[in-house]
């Protein structure tokens, strides 16, 4: 088994949004705002190659929106998913699975994309296998008014429309080496894939932990449907984290890509700041 980060760009996000009820005079030493509030944030997925397989966690933005949308979400830096995946020797095409661990825009955008004449949507990964949660498949379809305007449907309904679509749950066995958690403070039944990788744990926080950043248990998403139960989820799995010893990968933090931890007299804090090609 190999694996690789692939980064899709970055994006920007409100500062005040993405740290909940931490004070700015706080948070904007971790991630600088600009003169409007926004911060910059990663755009990073996971790429695993284990034998015949080659699955990628999370799919980025994409591409598709039209520029008002993205002159909410300034999408910038040179990085896309194609040339990411080229930089490691490998195309769409040869994508075989793809695990989403929710549907909101900045995970799943990339799986869908225009065809050649752009009149229709289709999978970006002709080849692949697309895995969402049942549950959270379920809640993206019928959204509150308060999370709606993060799934969109033109990422969501071309899955099902390919019948590459398969729901899973989190006790389910898809690959040998990687298991699912499912949390369900950011949204419904978010999956955080955990993968057995040169005899060490790395683990995908998806938007549970987005950044090294929001380590600190009070460091909460003000995007977070059910902020109390993110915080009981965090302080869990940031425990097993410590004293297994597992390697963190964030798919938001503008410039760390994993960590490991310690236990320090403030909490549970960052001890290594690695990369994935160091393991």
């Amino acid at each position: 088994m190999k694996l690789y980060s692939v980064n899709t760009g970055h994006f920007k996000l409100d500062g005040g949004a993405m740290f909940g009820v931490v004070p700015k005079s706080i948070w904007n030493k971790i991630n600088p705002a600009d003169e409007n509030n926004m911060c910059s944030w990663a755009l990073r997925c996971l790429l695993i190659e284990d034998g015949d397989k080659l699955i990628l966690i999370d799919t980025g933005m994409g591409d598709k929106q039209d520029s008002k949308f993205f002159s909410y979400y300034y999408l910038h830096g040179n990085d896309t998913l194609e040339s990411s995946l080229k930089q490691h020797g490998f195309t769409f095409d040869d994508v075989t699975d793809v695990i989403l661990t929710h549907l909101h825009f900045d995970h799943c955008g990339g799986s869908i994309k225009y065809n050649s004449d752009k009149t229709k949507l289709e999978p970006a990964f002709k080849n692949a296998t697309y895995y969402i949660n049942q549950k959270h498949w379920d809640w993206a379809l019928h959204p509150n008014m308060r999370e709606k305007a993060s799934f969109l449907k033109e990422n969501i309904l071309p899955i099902q429309e390919s019948g590459k679509l398969q729901l899973i749950s989190k006790d389910c066995t898809l690959f040998p080496n990687i298991s699912f958690l499912e949390v369900d403070g950011h949204t419904e039944a978010m999956m955080l894939p955990i993968i057995l990788y040169n005899n060490r744990v790395v683990a995908y926080m998806a938007d549970l932990i987005p950044s090294a950043g929001h380590i600190p248990l009070p460091y909460v998403m003000g995007y977070d449907m059910r902020p109390l139960e993110t915080l009981k989820e965090k302080e869990i799995i940031l425990e097993q984290a410590v004293t297994d010893n597992w390697i963190l990968f964030f798919e938001h933090d503008p410039t760390i890509e994993c960590v490991t931890l310690e236990k320090t007299e403030k909490g549970v804090r960052k001890k290594e700041i690695l990369k994935i090609s160091d393991l």
